[in-house]
């Protein structure tokens, strides 16, 4: 077994503290990765908080992993020792149901094996994600990350990213094409930067006139203020498509009335309670309200070069691991512009406290 250190959770009410536990030695597929940056994500808090439910402690989170891989396994043919790595969502899947063989991993019929909070293909070994100094994973998980662009940036593509990439992909996005998106935050902002390098007009919707500016900073074309009546009108019938980032509790029936007859409003955030939706909203204009996840492993990889060409990065506020705690703080009151992201360098000054055992 690999020694490894990082933070986590014991329980869904204590904050996240040094962590000794170990991975498993590196398999003839394997990759070594020791891990430099790994983004925080929102959904973090949720499982770390268990407020989805099923949460397994002890935790350590965090599913935007880039690092250097420092050592392969004996069959592995992706890649070599020194090559820059990065792990998303997902560390392993059945591999075999229909989902899987078409490349849509993510949506595995037998057990999607998490990169943290999850249970590894045997059902009984619990996974640990980026919040630590090193991971091991199959290469055919892996992503290959390009060394034209400044890493820390690159860490949370490997979920906000293809978060917002996927429906974009999936509903062939572009010129043409009027796009809204809801809040400007970790996703938002990615879905602003690859929409409109995709070439679409695109206009943010956010409940804070504050972020007009940033919002035009990052390419989009147009603003509106949702809690403004009159705004909201002039809006009505105006959008192609509506990809919706926020995951506080909102009304999307304000927004479905923003599409055009055949328009779309694809949700990527999850509020904490079901949100009633008018079917009026839906057949009055044969209107669609589809649901996205992350990408695939090829999908994501296509996403990560489409970056690379397009210099499209996330902005980022760099965090040493020990302001892990805080950083939770701020990201629940959206003061953060607009992903934290873990120097897991960090790490080498911490004594770990506790130690996983067995």
């Amino acid at each position: 077994m690999i020694p490894a250190k990082g933070y986590a959770a014991h329980d869904a009410t204590s904050l996240l503290g040094p962590f000794n536990f170990e991975r498993r030695e590196v398999g003839e597929h394997d990759v070594l990765i020791d891990i430099q940056y790994c983004g925080v994500c929102h959904s973090d808090i949720h499982q770390v908080r268990n407020e989805w439910g099923g949460s397994i402690y002890p935790m350590v989170p965090g599913h935007e992993i880039v690092g250097r891989i420092s050592k392969v396994g004996s069959k592995v043919t992706k890649f070599k020792v020194g090559d820059l790595g990065g792990v998303g969502c997902f560390v392993d899947s059945c591999r075999t149901c229909h989902s899987c063989q078409e490349g849509l991993e993510q949506y595995c019929e037998v057990h999607n094996v998490g990169t943290y909070n999850s249970l590894e293909r045997d059902k009984k070994t619990p996974t640990y994600g980026g919040y630590s100094s090193q991971i091991v994973v199959d290469e055919n998980y892996t992503l290959k990350v390009s060394e034209k662009l400044d890493l820390k940036r690159v860490a949370p593509l490997l979920c906000a990213g293809i978060t917002t990439y996927s429906p974009l992909m999936q509903w062939k996005v572009g010129k043409g094409h009027k796009v809204a998106i809801v809040g400007l935050g970790g996703l938002g902002h990615m879905a602003v930067k690859l929409a409109v390098s995709l070439g679409a007009d695109v206009t943010v919707l956010s409940t804070s006139p504050g972020k007009e500016q940033d919002a035009k900073a990052l390419g989009a074309h147009n603003f509106a203020v949702t809690k403004d009546p009159e705004q909201v009108k002039q809006l009505r019938n105006t959008f192609d498509f509506i990809v919706d980032t926020v995951s506080a509790p909102h009304d999307y029936n304000l927004y479905l009335g923003m599409l055009r007859r055949d328009g779309t409003m694809i949700l990527l955030g999850v509020p904490p309670e079901p949100t009633p939706v008018a079917a009026f909203h839906l057949i009055g204009k044969r209107k669609r309200l589809v649901g996205s996840m992350i990408g695939g492993i090829q999908e994501t990889q296509e996403m990560l070069d489409y970056c690379a060409e397009h210099n499209i990065m996330s902005d980022v506020e760099v965090i040493p691991i020990q302001k892990i705690n805080e950083a939770y703080e701020r990201t629940l009151k959206s003061d953060v512009r607009y992903r934290f992201v873990i120097d897991m360098a960090s790490l080498e000054n911490e004594v770990a406290t506790e130690e996983l055992r067995g």
